[in-house]
This record gives C-alpha cells, structure tokens and sequence, in this order.
C-alpha cells in the first residue's frame, strides 16, 4: 500500500485525469447524467425534495450527505433563502448550508433557480426595471427586441473582449445597470469587469458607486472566464463539486489522511481566519497534525488555540499553492507518522520524502518497485 505522502501526490499531480476517473466510474456516470438530464425540470422546493435521487447528488455535492434525510431541516434553509443575513442558512457554523441554498436559490429566483445565469435572467430582469425608471414600457417593441437579441448573442460571448466589441449587447449590458455606454469610460469599464468582485481590492470593490461591483459580479467572468455568460450554480458547478467530494471519499477508502489533505486542498482558498479552521474539524485536525499537537489540544480554549495557530504558521500561506504544498507535505508526513500505512516504510524515511514537481519521485520509484506486475 503506497504511503500517504505517495497517495495524495499521486492524486494532486493530475488531478483532472484523477477527476476523470471518478466521473467514468459506472455509477458516478449514471447518476450524473440522471441529474443533469432531471435538475433543470425542478421548479420548486417541493419539486426538489421529494425527487430522493436529485436531492440526494446535489447534497453529496456540497458534502451534506450525511444530512439528506432531514428534509424539513433543508426545506426551512432554502425557504428562507440566503439574502437576508439573519436567514436559517446563514446563522448556522456550518457554512456548507448557506452555499447549498445559494446554489438553490428558490427563495430568491422561484422557479427560475436550477436554470438561473445572471448574465441572463438577472441582467434582463434589471433591464426591464431600467427602461420603467427611463419612462420606457417594458413591454415595448422596442425594449422586448432588445432583450430577444441580448438573449440570442450574450451566450455566444466567452470574454471580455468579445462583451466590449458588441456595441449592441455592451449597451445592454450596461443599461441594465443604469449606466450609458456612451460616457462611461471603455478602460474603466474593462478594468472593472477584470478585476471581478472576489479579490476586496479590485478595482469594483474600492469604488465608492456599488454599480459598477454588480457589473462585475454579473458578468463574472474573472471567477468564471469563458463560462460567465452561461454557468448555472445548479448545473454543472454542482456536477464539479459532486466529483471531488467523490475523489475525496474514495481515497478516504483507502487513507483518511490523503482525504484529509485533498479537502484541506479544496477548502485553503477560502480560509480567511483561524477561527475558520476551527469551526471545522477536519481542517483543524490538518492543522494539528501538521504541527504535531495532540487530539485533546482541541479542548483547550478556542481563542488559546487561534493564538497558537497563528504563532506557529502563516495563514496566508494558505493562499499561495506552493507554500500550502509545502504544508500539506508536512501534514501528510505527520499523519503518516502517526498512522504508518506499511511496515515496510519507516517513520524516519517518511520525513525526508519530496513533493513530486518535474518527471517521477524517488518516493514513487520506491514504491513502484514494490509492486508486482
């Protein structure tokens, strides 16, 4: 059995060749297909929870699986939606449940929510409230020909580029949001549109007039590149994340700790705090290991357990992929250490074992000689 260390680099080295395997799966093949086929007929909340097969994929997806049974617990989350801060979503630690509804948003887009783009629906639907404010009848020739060729062209669109050289669907876009195409600065406009609205120093973020962050966030095409125009949270976003929660699970088959680290792996870009860390298990248990603490360090006061976090590593390492490598190689050490897969490697040995970058590890050669063809 090839050691923790081993395992993981195996997986992380191509992980689309690693993703596609899990997607071929017979089982992960038929049930994606079912739901891809099925979740675009869902129009309601109802419609989503009694169908077990659906509700079942799009929970495993956000790593809910454990809690597909309590469907009145879910159907309360989704009813009240995300919006509202104080939302049952959004009070609960966990904040899986605030992303599921977010990617189900019923309570926000009604029927629309398994089908909801915002290049799309939301864009025409401010369009339609822009033209009212102007003193125009949405429901004019003239508005409604807009929108029919919006629709028929923005999903051809896969950049900014392609966005800024279409005067007709530019000035759309940007009368959606109350802005005239014909002053707004071209530069700015593209400066804002590639900045996005994930980094809170981009471009949008820092100016004081929020439109222009609606702008990016609509037309996303920093978090979503060639897909903006057409991404669906509920569609295949939700396919994606169904295939690593999978990927994760099935090396948890075999070593808990190289699931650890591909989770850990997935969750780091969104770790803002070591409070994060702490409000999940699995993310501190990485944390511990990789520091050599003991499981009983997670009864100490949780603020004594920040501070302790924070003296000994960087979390903004988290955020930098070769540094979080370098720390997930550490970690993966240390759980084998402490959970040695094979007699046959030594505790020692496992410390001095290198990440995989160009051609093939002496750690995998190692093992590659163990193996009988």
């Amino acid at each position: 059995m090839l050691n923790t260390f081993t395992s993981y680099q195996l997986i992380t080295k191509d992980i689309s060749k690693s993703l596609d395997r899990i997607e071929q799966q017979p089982v992960v093949d038929r049930d994606t297909k079912y739901y891809l086929a099925n979740i675009t007929k869902v129009k309601s909340i109802d419609d989503f929870v009694n169908n077990d097969r659906l509700f079942k994929y799009a929970m495993k997806a956000y790593g809910l699986e454990d809690m597909d049974y309590a469907k009145a617990f879910m159907v309360k989350a989704l009813k009240e939606g995300v919006s509202d801060p104080n939302s049952f979503a959004n009070k609960l630690t966990d904040k899986r449940y605030a992303e599921f509804v977010a990617a189900f948003n019923f309570a926000a887009n009604g029927a629309d929510a398994t089908i909801y783009n915002k290049t799309q629906q939301m864009v025409t639907k401010n369009y339609a409230t822009q033209a009212a404010i102007a003193g125009l009848d949405p429901n004019s020739a003239y508005v409604k020909g807009e929108t029919t060729y919006y629709l028929a062209n923005i999903t051809k669109v896969k950049s900014i580029d392609d966005l800024m050289s279409n005067n007709r669907l530019y000035t759309y876009a940007l009368a959606s949001f109350g802005l005239d195409a014909a002053t707004q600065d071209k530069d700015l406009i593209k400066r804002v549109l590639q900045g996005g609205v994930r980094d809170p120093d981009s471009v949008a973020n820092k100016m004081t007039d929020k439109t222009y962050a609606a702008l990016a966030s609509a037309f996303n095409f920093e978090a979503n590149g060639e897909n903006a125009t057409t991404i669906v949270s509920a569609q295949q976003p939700t396919v994606d994340k169904y295939m690593r929660q999978t990927l994760e699970e099935d090396a948890g088959n075999t070593n808990q700790g190289v699931r650890l680290a591909l989770y850990f792996d997935r969750k780091a870009p969104t770790i803002t705090s070591w409070y994060d860390v702490l409000a999940d298990t699995a993310l501190a248990s990485v944390v511990r290991t990789a520091l050599g603490l003991p499981d009983s360090f997670a009864t100490a006061n949780i603020d004594k357990q920040a501070q302790l976090f924070e003296q000994k590593l960087d979390i903004s390492d988290f955020s930098d992929p070769e540094k979080l490598g370098k720390f997930l190689t550490r970690f993966t050490s240390m759980y084998e250490i402490n959970n040695p897969t094979s007699s046959a490697v030594s505790s020692v040995s496992v410390l001095f074992s290198q990440p995989i970058t160009v051609g093939i590890s002496t750690d995998l050669m190692m093992a590659m000689q163990k193996l009988r063809f």
